[in-house]
């Protein structure tokens, strides 16, 4: 998919990743293309800036867990992350719905 297809939808993509629980930017990732079938690769150089704005800006938390062979930061939603991720998911239904009467798989007529 190319890189382009997902501006303004990787915030809402990151934090649906973060919705069933605290995870390490890797397993983010894994998330993303399990839940695609592949389709959603994203590379290393794309996920952790957009999980360090998002930190900043206070939809998601992050730790560090020692527990693991190798310590790892975990990323956590916070509360406005939930809310962020409600609009996330609101805006995509418009979006989503407004895309596909025009560009769905019914022909279009000018004569209506």
């Amino acid at each position: 998919m190319r890189a382009e297809v997902l501006k303004g939808h990787l915030d809402g993509l990151l934090l649906a990743a973060l919705e069933t629980g605290p995870q390490h930017g890797y397993a983010i990732i894994e998330v993303l293309r399990t839940r695609t079938q592949g389709s959603l690769d994203l590379p290393t150089g794309t996920v952790y800036p957009a999980l360090h704005r998002l930190e900043r800006s206070g939809l998601i938390r992050s730790s560090w867990l020692h527990d693991t062979p190798r310590p790892r930061r975990v990323y956590r939603l916070t509360a406005a992350g939930r809310r962020a991720l409600g609009e996330s998911r609101a805006i995509w239904a418009e979006f989503s719905t407004a895309v596909t009467a025009v560009l769905g798989d019914r022909p279009w007529s000018a004569r209506g």
